[in-house]
C-alpha cells in the first residue's frame, strides 16, 4: 500500500485525509495550523515540519489548498514539495486553481520525474465527509490509472478528462453551473415568498419536477432554514468565479451569466459575508426584496 502525504487539512481536505487513514494508508500529514495536524495524528497520521519533509516519507502527495498561489508556494517555493520530490512520485492536486498554474506545476514536476494531476473536487464538506465525492482529472492516462485507488476512497464520480489542466476546466464548468443554479434558486423561491405562497411547500413541488437538483435539495433547504454555517464558503466561491472568469478573458469568452453572479457575491463579500456559505447569497434577494425604508 503507497504511503500518501496530505497537505491542507481545512473544511475539504480533512476528511478527506481522515477517509484514506481509515482506508489503512499510512498517512504523512502537514498544515499550516498545528491543531489540525494533531487532530489527525491521534488518529494514526504522522506530522510533517514542511511539504518538503512530507514529500521525502511518501510515494504519493496530495494536496487541497485555497488557491493557485497556494499550490506554487507548496509545490514550487521554498521547502516545497519539489525540493523532496523524486520518480516514481506521484502528485495530485484536489485544489480548484487556474488550468494555467496546473500546466505550470505539470511539467515542472515531469522535468524531475514526477507526474502530476490536478483533481479537483465537487460535493462540499459533506461529499468530503461521505466519501461520495465527485473528482474530475486532468494529467497524464497511466498516472491516473496509478491514482484510481486513492481517489476511489474519497469520491463516487471519478472522470478522466485529459491532459494537465483538464481537471481544473472541468471545475470551473462545475462553478459555473453551481453559481447559476444558486442564483435560480435563490431568486425562486424570494419569488415565492414575495408572492404570498409557502416557499417551503414550492421546493417540495420542485424537487419532484424537472427543476430538480441538489443544490435545491441541499442549498434550498439551508436557504428556507437561514442557516448559512460553511459547508463551502462564499470567499472560495468567488475566488473560483474569478478563476472563470480570467479564463474565459483569456479565451476571448463572453460570459454573461457568470459575470453577473460573481457581482452579487462581490455585494455580499463588501458586507463582510465571505465566510458564510455560499447559500447566503438568497440574504442579498432578502434586502432586496424589502419595501423601502423597511
Amino acid at each position: 500500500m503507497e504511503r500518501i502525504g496530505f497537505i491542507g487539512l481545512g473544511i475539504m481536505g480533512r476528511p478527506m485525509a481522515r477517509n484514506l487513514l481509515k482506508a489503512g494508508y499510512p498517512l504523512v500529514v502537514y498544515n499550516r495550523s498545528r491543531l489540525a495536524m494533531e487532530e489527525l495524528a491521534q488518529e494514526g497520521a504522522l506530522m510533517a515540519a514542511s511539504p518538503k519533509d512530507v514529500a521525502q516519507q511518501v510515494d504519493v502527495v496530495i494536496t487541497c489548498v485555497s488557491d493557485s498561489p497556494d499550490v506554487e508556494a507548496v509545490v514550487l517555493g521554498a521547502d516545497g514539495i519539489i525540493e523532496g520530490a523524486r520518480s516514481p512520485m506521484l502528485y495530485i492536486d484536489m485544489s480548484t486553481i487556474a488550468p494555467a498554474t496546473a500546466r505550470t506545476v505539470y511539467h515542472a514536476l515531469k522535468a524531475k520525474g514526477v507526474a502530476a494531476l490536478d483533481a479537483p473536487v465537487s460535493g462540499g464538506d459533506i461529499g468530503a465527509q461521505q466519501g461520495t465525492l465527485s473528482i474530475m482529472v486532468g494529467g497524464d492516462e497511466p498516472a491516473f490509472q496509478r491514482a484510481l485507488p486513492i481517489l476511489n476512497v474519497m469520491g463516487e464520480n471519478i472522470v478522466y478528462i485529459g491532459e494537465a489542466g483538464a481537471g481544473q476546466v472541468t471545475k470551473a464548468c462545475n462553478q459555473i453551473v453551481v453559481s447559476l443554479t444558486i442564483q435560480a434558486v435563490a431568486e425562486a423561491l424570494t419569488f415565492a415568498k414575495k408572492s404570498g405562497v409557502d416557499a417551503t411547500k414550492v421546493r417540495e413541488a420542485l424537487l419532484g419536477g424537472f427543476a430538480q437538483s441538489r443544490i435545491l435539495e441541499v442549498h434550498g433547504k439551508r436557504m428556507l432554514e437561514g442557516q448559512f454555517q460553511p459547508g463551502f464558503k462564499l470567499n472560495l466561491h468567488r475566488k473560483d468565479m474569478n478563476i472563470v472568469l480570467q479564463t474565459a478573458r483569456e479565451l476571448s469568452l463572453p460570459l454573461l451569466g457568470s459575470a453577473q453572479v460573481t457581482s452579487l457575491m462581490d455585494a455580499l463579500l463588501a458586507q463582510g459575508q465571505g465566510e458564510l456559505d455560499n447559500a447566503a447569497l438568497i440574504t442579498l434577494y432578502d434586502r432586496l426584496s424589502e419595501p423601502p425604508g423597511s
